[in-house]
């Protein structure tokens, strides 16, 4: 099969195209022929070596895909042969989506329907997981609260918009192009603006009638928390999804609104955990309450490109792989 491969540790340059030989499958493993594999900013983080997240090199890199069961291990039962599909598994429970095909734990895949495109599927995986767990499980947001999602134009926020307001929430997006916020607004935001500061923060306290969101969930902390701190609602939540440094904050914020600021890491998940996590998505893919967007395909021999494209925030919405 043709994958990437990267013998080294470094940067996007050292993605390689190669030819590979499909790994054997055990009892409880699936064999899915992948049509489209999703990038994400971890799988760049683990190129480097220098992540928590530390592979044995030669790898592969890739967690998240989507494509056709084309073998099944005789302990299987949740997927067949011939099921469409999508992979979202943890470090050490695939052999790499950056591939025409994986071997994947079964209990990393699910069906998919559909209505959902191969490339839409592998926008779900690590977006919609991490998605689900900040605004259900860490949030746990509510019919009637306000939710500012800080960041919402990217793929774990466009998602997020659309599980927020399944819940019947007031939903606040922003994000830094127009092009990110009529995306917002598309994904069932009721208001999308630019990333708020302290210089702007009288927008979203109209919204609010002065009283902040109830919810905010954070993707750069570093910059946006000690607004946040100022904007959230007396007794509300922040949970922090992404940071990339340090920031100086006021301790007296949080004593004054009495909230709470959590962090989470979707690899803290548990096996279980993991699972209902995939179940609870797959139930709202069903539903027609979840639509991956796809901000920009690259072909699987310029995942070096995708790679560059994440960290540069260049697309809004999910930069996947095409591979069939």
């Amino acid at each position: 099969m043709k994958a990437i491969e990267m013998k080294n540790f470094g940067t996007s340059e050292n993605l390689q195209l190669a030819e590979l030989p499909l790994p054997s499958i055990s009892a409880t493993d699936v064999i899915v022929k992948l049509h489209a594999a999703g990038v994400n900013p971890s799988d760049v983080y683990t190129s480097t070596g220098t992540y928590a997240i530390k592979p044995q090199l030669p790898y592969t890199p890739g967690l998240d895909g989507a494509g056709i069961v084309e073998a099944v291990g005789e302990a299987v039962t949740n997927v067949q042969v011939g099921d469409r599909v999508f992979v979202a598994s943890l470090p050490g429970a695939t052999t790499g989506t950056f591939a025409e095909a994986v071997v994947c734990d079964a209990n990393y895949v699910m069906q998919l329907p559909e209505h959902i495109s191969f490339l839409q599927g592998a926008a779900l995986g690590i977006p919609a997981l991490t998605a689900f767990r900040a605004v259900v499980q860490k949030a746990g947001v509510q019919a009637n609260q306000t939710v500012l999602i800080h960041g919402a134009s990217g793929a774990v926020g466009l998602q997020a918009v659309q599980m927020a307001k399944s819940l019947g929430a007031t939903v606040i997006g922003t994000a830094s192009r127009g092009e990110g916020k009529a995306l917002v607004k598309d994904a069932g935001a009721d208001y999308a603006f630019d990333h708020i500061t302290e210089g702007n923060m009288e927008q979203i306290l109209e919204v609010t009638e002065g009283a902040g969101p109830d919810v905010i969930i954070e993707f750069l902390a570093n910059v946006n928390l000690a607004v946040d701190l100022q904007l959230v609602a007396k007794y509300g939540k922040i949970i922090i999804v992404g940071n990339r440094g340090d920031i100086e904050i006021n301790p007296r914020l949080i004593m004054q609104k009495e909230c709470d600021v959590t962090g989470m890491v979707l690899f803290n998940a548990t096996g279980e955990q993991h699972r209902e996590l995939m179940t609870s998505v797959a139930a709202m893919l069903e539903a027609n309450k979840l639509t991956p967007f796809v901000g920009h395909s690259y072909p699987l021999a310029q995942a070096g490109e995708a790679f560059d494209a994440v960290m540069a925030g260049k697309h809004n919405g999910k930069v996947v792989l095409q591979i069939l």
